[in-house]
């Protein structure tokens, strides 16, 4: 007998039907019933075209099926991202991404804008650093104060115009106060500025605004939902803020100096206040700049709706001396030592284009190995460009602290089997590449005293530090981006780049010591291992607001301690890990 061909159903007209025998036919609800005054030709018409029906749904449920399964493929594929090619996952792999970062981020922003806002969590290991309610509920309450008093509003409009006259809000408070930071310097320096101005900001309900010098636009993605975070230059009435200097007249430190503004005085009339006051935070600001970390001065300034703030340092320890914000700070950061971890990634998303370089380079390079070591190399003086004492010093770190494997002292080679053994992958970033070829070449030249293969990657080397070039600035940020992704970390002392990857990735670092001038062998010990991931504060103020007098600011609270890489420097510490 001949077989019938099968013919396909349509789904939405767009396929062929399928031949289905009646007799064969389940029974169903629609099914018509022995009287039917049908007649046989019409009923097998109408049933082949409810199979049809049956047939569709099927197809739609199916199709719908494959899509999660689809969607599950890609989890797998990214959670493939922290496996290393023998199979082994990590620690991290184990639990699905938080995309929100324990209620870190605010959900519903645009995916397409800034994917690095919501994908670095399928890169990045699980952290046992979450942010405390109080923190989450504050930076809520924070974006709404940015969406309301922000570029584009009324509220902006009225502050602009106040400032413009050069006049203090009469009356009152003004309702929508703001600091602006000034973007200057190298990109570490820019980066840990605007964190200290936005945890400022959010302490004393600002309006956070950046300064868009250096391509901040392009390189970062907006961080407050429904506003900006970026300054509208053109229509901003301090047209030379940007060259704004410890000279200028409307400084704080200079307004204290000649009896403009005083502290002590009793501050009734708001018509004594400036329309605006410069703060100038830098690494050579004077003793009277430095009284910003004072109560009584704090208190002076909460009435003053613009401010202006220049820094190139990381200026959150000495905030948390400041008697006035202690009480908030503890609530919001109940771990000290995390602080700089939540405000870096809340803020801080790469553009597209820079997560582009990441992500790229990441499953190129990276994302088969292991163990992910990443090392940071900065070289402050240029003698040591190509120091053959710098390369010891980096060698005997990893080593003696068993961050990699030794490598054969001769030319005898372990026999392996093929993907038996366990990789290292070793992510190098400095301006030159000596270093890199030297270690590259170490450990393609020998065998190891373990087995384990190790490669060894730098993506850029610029030559030299390259201020306001965007390609180079853009490079810069994908690296320490990509340094915190790593399992483990060395860094150089007194370097800011390295002090971004850290905090970033929630990694206490080795830190290898800063080279003497006289550099004649390697530093013994080489490296230390670091009590804090937060970053140093390098010139802090050394002053005693109450009893007017010198003191030693890393005596004052126990989680504000000195820096072990800047030793007058101060760091935020757990108390508990910390020794003197």
């Amino acid at each position: 007998m001949q077989q019938r061909k099968p013919k396909v159903c349509a789904a939405e007209g767009a396929a062929q039907e399928m031949e289905i025998p009646v007799s064969r036919a389940p029974e169903a609800e629609w099914a018509p019933p022995e009287h039917s005054p049908v007649s046989p030709k019409k009923r097998l018409a109408l049933d082949k075209k409810r199979w049809c029906t049956v047939f569709n749904v099927a197809f739609v449920m199916a199709a719908a099926a494959l899509v999660v399964v689809i969607s599950a493929g890609d989890g797998a594929t990214m959670a493939q991202l922290r496996r290393g090619s023998g199979g082994r996952s990590f620690p991290y792999a184990r639990s699905p991404p938080d995309k929100l970062l324990g209620g870190l981020l605010p959900d519903g922003l645009d995916e397409r804008s800034c994917r690095s806002r919501y994908e670095s969590s399928m890169y990045r290991r699980s952290t046992a650093r979450r942010p405390s309610p109080q923190l989450i509920a504050k930076l809520r309450r924070h974006e709404e104060l940015q969406k309301r008093c922000g570029p584009n509003t009324n509220a902006y409009r009225l502050a602009v115009e106040q400032l413009r006259s050069g006049k203090s809000v009469v009356g009152s408070s003004p309702e929508c106060k703001y600091v602006v930071s000034i973007s200057y310097r190298g990109l570490g320096n820019r980066i840990l500025a605007a964190a200290s101005a936005f945890l400022y900001a959010m302490l004393t309900d600002r309006v956070l605004l950046v300064d868009p010098s250096n391509e901040m636009d392009e390189l970062f993605c907006e961080p407050f939902p429904g506003t900006t975070w970026l300054l509208p230059r053109q229509d901003f009435p301090l047209a030379s803020y940007t060259n704004f200097s410890i000279d200028t007249a409307e400084s704080y430190g200079n307004m204290l100096k000649n009896k403009v503004v005083s502290a002590d005085a009793p501050m009734t009339a708001a018509e004594k206040l400036p329309a605006f006051v410069y703060l100038h935070l830098d690494h050579d600001y004077a003793h009277e700049d430095k009284m910003f970390f004072c109560d009584d001065d704090q208190r002076l300034l909460s009435g003053v709706q613009w401010l202006v703030m220049r820094t190139d340092l990381y200026t959150v320890p000495g905030l948390f001396l400041v008697t006035a914000f202690q009480e908030e700070l503890d609530a919001l950061f109940p771990e000290r030592d995390a602080v700089f971890h939540h405000l870096a990634r809340y803020l801080f998303h790469p553009s597209n284009h820079v997560w582009g370089l990441v992500t790229r380079y990441y499953r190129a390079y990276l994302a088969r190995a292991e163990l992910l070591v990443g090392i940071q190399v900065r070289n402050f003086d240029p003698r040591h460009a190509q120091s053959p004492h710098v390369l010891r010093q980096i060698t005997s770190c990893v080593w003696r602290e068993k961050l990699l494997p030794e490598v054969l002292a001769t030319e005898e080679h372990t026999t392996t089997t093929p993907g038996a053994k366990s990789t290292t992958a070793v992510l190098i970033t400095s301006l030159r590449p000596w270093y890199y070829e030297r270690i590259k070449g170490m450990y393609w030249d020998q065998a190891t005293v373990t087995g384990e293969d190790v490669s060894v990657h730098q993506p850029s080397n610029e030559g030299q530090q390259q201020f306001g070039k965007k390609s180079h600035d853009g490079r810069a940020w994908a690296e320490m981006y990509l340094l915190s992704l790593c399992d483990v970390l060395v860094t150089s002392g007194w370097s800011t780049f390295g002090y971004v990857a850290q905090g970033i990735g929630g990694l206490t670092p080795w830190v290898l010591h800063k080279q003497p001038e006289n550099l004649t062998a390697a530093p013994d010990p080489p490296c230390f291992k670091d009590v804090s991931m937060e970053p140093c504060f390098h010139a802090p103020h050394v002053y005693d607001c109450k009893m007017r007098r010198g003191l030693d600011p890393g005596e004052v609270v126990p989680h504000v301690r000195h820096c072990q890489d800047v030793s007058w420097g101060l760091k935020l510490v757990d108390p508990k890990a910390y020794k003197a």
